[in-house]
């Protein structure tokens, strides 16, 4: 059974006035009180039912979702769940703008963000680049009490007000120590694969990534990065010359998107890599997966995520707590071994 809000109340060692004031943001309330309260909603792992307190409200809340357009699957897979909430929002109460934008186009973006200003919803949650313009953006929406929310990719923490996505440092550890210890033993060099390096998710995964093999693998050699703009013609034409040109690539490690031309370099080249990673859980390497050719997957939940900002943005505008544990995103990771049976 779910913690009710008596028992929330139990384990804070509390009463239900104070309860309903840290739940509902009421003044009343000491910080010492409210932290224990924060704390034990966290420890019993108490949800809070938004739609019905959306419902006693009478309160509609509009967000908009600015999400970039291309051939990424993963960001597909965001935009189907953005939909997939737009038809739920009568129940949940709320109005969902999705807005496309063009992928890694800063431009692009700050002109989203500045018409969202214009706009004055609730809350806003987008795809970041991390650059000096779009904190000014964020900012100016934050300054009007609007939220703002990043999704997948993040900028510096004091510049927005949350972010929901995996934490990609530990992504790109992760999965060098895969590759590290598939190759333990052996001396060659490993090359990377990445969709574009404006963007804090790349980054901290290829940090995370390089952090790991220096230490603990330097008998490989890692080679700089290539950026296919998540594109998969891209990707497969940058990767097709690198294979050709370097026949001793003992590993891949794709951190971006671009899928299905990662996979048709691979099944083409003569002498692929021994062991090849990428990110997210598709039908390009859900193949790959089962024949042999991708020998690890790091994915992550989209539905999750987007179910994560409508609840944060919603907190942000009722400004109520947000509970730690139901906003953390997994790091999933997927071998032929694991993979989800297909529904008949």
């Amino acid at each position: 059974m779910k913690p009710t809000v008596h028992d929330l109340a139990e384990a804070a060692g509390v009463s239900l006035a104070t309860i309903d004031r840290v739940l509902n943001g009421r003044s009343g309330v000491r910080d010492k009180t409210r932290n224990r309260v924060l704390e034990a909603m966290d420890r019993i792992g108490y949800v809070r039912d938004v739609a019905a307190a959306n419902l006693a409200r009478q309160r509609f809340y509009d967000f908009d979702f600015i999400v970039p357009v291309n051939d990424n699957a993963f960001m597909q897979a965001l935009r189907a769940e953005i939909v997939a909430a737009q038809a739920r929002g009568g129940f949940e109460r709320t109005r969902i703008r999705l807005i496309d934008v063009p992928a890694f186009d800063e431009e692009a973006l700050e002109g989203a963000l500045a018409s969202a200003l214009q706009r004055k919803p609730d809350g806003v949650a987008f795809v970041a680049i991390d650059s000096d313009r779009i904190v000014t953006a964020v900012s100016s929406l934050r300054d009007e009490g609007i939220g703002a929310v990043t999704i997948v990719s993040d900028l510096a923490e004091q510049s927005r007000d949350h972010y929901v996505g995996i934490d990609n440092v530990a992504a790109g550890r992760s999965a060098a120590s895969l590759l590290g210890r598939f190759l333990t033993g052996v001396d060659g060099t490993v090359a990377i694969m990445a969709g574009s390096l404006s963007v804090r998710d790349h980054r901290q995964r290829l940090d995370g990534f390089l952090a790991v093999m220096q230490s603990e693998f330097p008998a490989l050699r890692v080679l700089s990065p290539l950026q296919g703009r998540d594109e998969a013609h891209t990707v497969e034409r940058l990767l097709t010359k690198l294979m050709e040109e370097r026949g001793d690539l003992l590993g891949l490690y794709s951190l971006g998107a671009g899928n299905d031309g990662l996979v048709r370099a691979l099944s083409q080249a003569r002498v692929p890599p021994r062991f090849v990673i990428a990110h997210e859980l598709d039908i390009a390497t859900k193949g790959a997966l089962r024949d042999g050719t991708i020998d690890a997957v790091l994915a992550q939940d989209a539905g999750h995520e987007i179910r994560s900002a409508i609840r944060v943005l919603t907190a942000h505008a009722d400004r109520t707590p947000i509970i730690a544990a139901q906003e953390r995103i997994r790091i999933e990771i997927y071998l032929r071994d694991n993979l989800p049976q297909e529904q008949p």
